[in-house]
């Protein structure tokens, strides 16, 4: 019984397997210091996106025959029934002008062309001028306009972003005749045509929003005042005009540049240089918008601004010939054109 009684109490203090495994400690985690937090590196800034309308690199220009064109014109003359072409021989048709000349269809009113021209860093997300220059009498445009009157050229220097636009106008010939000038509207159809054509020619469909409503100076030389006066009167766009720059250009129908500058004195500016040809003309202007009680200056006035009038005289006949290159002084459009504002280069404000 001892033997039995101290077994039992041995298996009474003898620990169990569970109590007999010593519990491992729970490893403590080393603590990690925290990590130093490191900048990221600054990307580099990206470069802006191309400009989907970017200046010109180089100018560009070009001859192109228009569907609206000047000439031919099979019309008759203003206020009448006479046909323009009134004289023929054989098949042949031509126009009797005042003087008695006649040029015939198929050599003097037959090219459909105008010259169109950007210059270098034009730029068409910038407020944009379209001058439309009319030439006078016996010019062609690659003899006389480009080459002999320097007008691309003036344009170009005159430091403003100008689209120009010159339809030709009778070839090489003493005829001042408008042609289809004459006609209501049109002169607003063919400024949709330049557009276009002026969009074609600087390469990208995203300008063409900026030829199509940019604002328009008429420059006309000598006989070129002829069909800028029927474009004021009748030619539906004078909404876009907002200048006219006549060069010794005032042979007469005073009364159409007048009635213009009156509907438009707000907006627009009128600029008559002169010679001994066209004074009384320009005295004759000068009376018409008197009346309209509106003042003029005399003299190149500092800025061609709307609401501008003046009146500059420049010496004899004999500088009428020449006088888109050396009227009141040396490449004379060029410094009309650098004053008419808001078409100028933007300027870095921080180098003002």
């Amino acid at each position: 019984m001892k033997r039995r009684a101290l077994l039992v109490l041995g298996a009474l203090l003898m620990p169990t397997a569970a109590h007999a495994q010593k519990k491992k400690p729970a490893k403590k985690q080393a603590v990690k210091p925290a990590a130093a937090k490191v900048a990221a590196p600054k990307a580099a800034p990206k470069a802006p996106p191309p400009s989907p309308t970017p200046s010109l690199k180089e100018a560009k220009i070009e001859l192109v025959a228009f569907n609206a064109s000047a000439f031919p014109y099979r019309g008759f003359m203003p206020g009448s029934t006479k046909p323009f072409l009134d004289a023929r021989d054989g098949k042949r048709r031509g126009h009797t002008t005042g003087r008695g000349d006649v040029y015939w269809e198929e050599t003097v009113y037959s090219d459909r062309r105008s010259l169109l021209y950007l210059p270098q860093g034009f730029d068409p997300a910038r407020p944009v001028m379209i001058v439309l220059y009319l030439h006078g009498n016996g010019a062609t445009l690659e003899r006389d306009v480009i080459a002999r009157q320097g007008v691309p050229r003036q344009v170009a220097e005159s430091g403003q972003n100008i689209a120009l636009v010159a339809p030709q106008l009778a070839v090489d010939a003493a005829d001042s005749s408008a042609g289809n000038f004459w006609r209501g509207g049109h002169f607003a159809t063919y400024l949709d045509e330049a557009a276009e054509r002026l969009m074609r020619l600087y390469g990208k469909r995203l300008a063409g929003r900026a030829f199509n409503t940019a604002p328009v100076t008429i420059v006309a030389y000598s006989g070129g005042y002829l069909p800028a006066a029927y474009a004021l009167e009748r030619g539906g766009a004078n909404h876009r005009v907002h200048g006219v720059l006549l060069m010794d250009a005032l042979y007469g129908d005073e009364d159409k540049f007048a009635a213009w500058f009156a509907a438009r004195r707000r907006q627009a500016f009128l600029l008559s240089a002169y010679t001994e040809s066209t004074r009384s003309e320009n005295a004759a202007l000068e009376g018409l918008l008197a009346k309209r009680r509106i003042r003029v200056s005399r003299g190149m006035p500092r800025s061609l601004s709307a609401g501008t009038v003046a009146f500059v005289a420049t010496g004899g006949l004999d500088m009428h010939g020449d006088f888109v290159t050396r009227a009141w002084q040396a490449d004379p459009l060029k410094q009309a054109l650098s004053l008419i504002p808001g078409y100028g280069p933007v300027r870095d404000k921080r180098g003002v």
